[in-house]
């Protein structure tokens, strides 16, 4: 399970460092990034096996990066997983309409964020 490598895309760094830390102390290999452009761009080149992708995000929100990853034949094995604050079940509905293999609110814990990474790794 250690060793994994894993995309965090968030935009505010306090959400990065409480997103990123517990991963990386779990053993994880984290690559980030702050925004959608450069989470396409990063999923690509570095192939991660998971990606913890916020919806709220500068250039393509966290449901236009998540659609396209999963309709590319490059990435569309990669599991992603949707974090958000927003909590209706129409977010939920749409994250996982666009192809999120799970779905988070914050704020969360270390441990349901490990929880959640590893159901889906």
């Amino acid at each position: 399970m250690a060793n994994e490598k894993i995309l965090v895309v968030e935009d505010s760094p306090t959400e990065m460092r409480l997103t990123v830390t517990p991963l990386q102390k779990k053993g994880y290999v984290v690559v980030t990034a702050a925004d959608g452009e450069e989470a396409l761009e990063k999923a690509l080149r570095e192939q991660p096996r998971l990606i913890v992708l916020d919806v709220i995000l500068p250039k393509k929100n966290g449901f236009q990066v998540c659609r396209q990853l999963k309709t590319s034949p490059d990435t569309k094995d990669i599991k992603i997983l949707m974090l958000t604050s927003k909590s209706q079940d129409s977010d939920r509905f749409w994250g996982l309409k666009q192809g999120a293999d799970g779905y988070m609110t914050k704020p969360f814990s270390p441990d349901q964020l490990l929880d959640n990474v590893g159901e889906l790794l």
